[in-house]
């Protein structure tokens, strides 16, 4: 499982402390697919951050009993100067698995040819989040984290990934942070809604649907 107790963060600002998320308590358990809608601004990409450690909670604390992926495409990790082979080689031993074996999943997977063997600096954006993409299948965790929607490559490529999570890892945890409650609806079991930092939990899609469109509106 996944806990959020408490969980408070704050940045600093030109007037003081700004509170992004003020006590938020979540539980995910395995293979539970779970939506947090929330306007632009709204903290959603906050959580995330938090939830894959990328940072730390101002207070409260964050208990992961399970895996838990970074943000799929996200590629801020990646060392530049690097090839993608490299950074495959670096992520895999931070995670304690087989680089070697995981080689042509990735190469077939992001379509970089011989870009792969390339620094990863001269690579374009989708290039970056179709390698991020693949590393993030390539390595298998409990639970996924997806901030907005999965918007890598063209229509056949963004099906090939659709495919490769909802589907061949069907049984594994899911959380999916929106402002558009289509993919929401599509992929999650139940849904919170975040809200001038805090947390309002339901236990269905529509329900939480229904209090973030009364009060936030489409965004």
């Amino acid at each position: 499982m996944v806990l959020l107790d408490r969980v408070v963060k704050r940045y600093p600002g030109r007037r003081g402390p700004v509170t992004i998320l003020n006590g938020v308590d979540l539980l995910i358990r395995p293979g539970e697919k779970v939506g947090i809608l929330g306007r632009n601004g709204a903290g959603k990409s906050t959580m995330i951050r938090l939830i894959s450690g990328v940072e730390s909670p101002s207070a409260g604390r964050i208990v992961r009993q399970m895996s838990v992926s970074w943000p799929l495409a996200f590629g801020g990790a990646f060392q530049g100067s690097l090839t993608g082979l490299d950074n495959l080689r670096f992520i895999c031993r931070v995670y304690g698995v087989s680089w070697e074996d995981r080689i042509p999943f990735v190469q077939d997977f992001a379509e970089l040819g011989r870009s792969f063997r390339e620094p990863v600096k001269t690579y374009s954006a989708g290039m970056m989040a179709r390698l991020a993409f693949a590393l993030s299948m390539a390595i298998e965790f409990d639970c996924f984290l997806i901030d907005e929607v999965i918007a890598v490559g063209d229509a056949r490529f963004h099906e090939k990934c659709e495919r490769e999570l909802f589907e061949k890892r069907a049984d594994r945890a899911l959380i999916m942070v929106s402002h558009d409650g289509h993919s929401i609806r599509q992929h999650c079991d139940r849904a919170c809604v975040l809200r001038d930092g805090k947390l309002y939990d339901f236990p269905d899609v529509e329900s939480a649907y229904t209090f973030y469109h009364a009060g936030e509106g489409a965004s």
